[in-house]
This record gives C-alpha cells, sequence and structure tokens, in this order.
C-alpha cells in the first residue's frame, strides 16, 4: 500500500510541476499588456512603470490625464482603453521622439558618445501638460 500511494504522490508532484511549467511557459508567450502600440506589447512591469513614471513627472500630471476610467469599476483605470484622446497624442509624440533620436540626434557627430543628449518629453513640456512656447 505504501508504493502504491508513493507512486500516487509522484505522479501528482510530477503533474504539479508539468502543469506550473506550462502556465509559466505560455504566460511568457502571450503579452502581459494590452493595445500598446508604440512601446513593446513584452516590456516588463517595472519598464513600463517608468516610462509612465516619466510621463506623468514630465508633463506634471497623473495617470487620468491620458488614462480613461473603467466602465465595469468605479474608480479604477482602464489602461487598454483608448476612450482618451490623449492617449493617441502621446502616441504620435512618442513617435516623434522617437524619429528625432534616431533620425537626427543620433547622426550628430559627438566627441564624447556618453553625453549624448536625447529629445524626451521633458525636452518640451517642463513639467507642464501643456509645453510653454517663448514669446
Amino acid at each position: 500500500m505504501f508504493k502504491r500511494n508513493r507512486k500516487a504522490t509522484v505522479i501528482v508532484i510530477l503533474s504539479a510541476i508539468i502543469f506550473v511549467g506550462n502556465i509559466s511557459f505560455t504566460n511568457h508567450l502571450q503579452p502581459r499588456f494590452k493595445n500598446l502600440k508604440v512601446l513593446s506589447a513584452n516590456i516588463a512591469d517595472e519598464q513600463l512603470d517608468d516610462v509612465m513614471d516619466g510621463f506623468k513627472a514630465s508633463l506634471g500630471v497623473k495617470c487620468n490625464f491620458c488614462h480613461a476610467p473603467s466602465k465595469t469599476q468605479q474608480g479604477k483605470m482602464d489602461m487598454a482603453s483608448d476612450d482618451n484622446a490623449r492617449k493617441d497624442i502621446t502616441r504620435e509624440m512618442m513617435r516623434m521622439t522617437n524619429e528625432m533620436n534616431q533620425k537626427y540626434i543620433a547622426n550628430i557627430p559627438h566627441t564624447d558618445t556618453a553625453k549624448i543628449q536625447m529629445v524626451t518629453c521633458t525636452t518640451c513640456h517642463r513639467g507642464q501638460a501643456k509645453p510653454v512656447v517663448a514669446k
């Protein structure tokens, strides 16, 4: 009887290991975030948080500036929703800064490549939701 229980225990443990491994493997294949159109769908949580924190600091705003409220959960944001038009503006601004950095800034001859200044949201916004234009 002990051998039969031992076999059953080993089978259950191996099945659990295979099941957990399979879940873990498929989770890596599926993007964790929905509706990312400029950022990589496989971006790490910490990296996405850093990008969003950068937006908040550069524009002096909170998440609800670009993200729409959830229609199903009161008081929560629907991060994947495109209901807030500012989200598309942000995507266009990201494309614009990426293009400026790749096409122009990266091609300026620098003597010290460690000190290359890239165009970021802060370049124009400087902590303001709407950039202040010098008169």
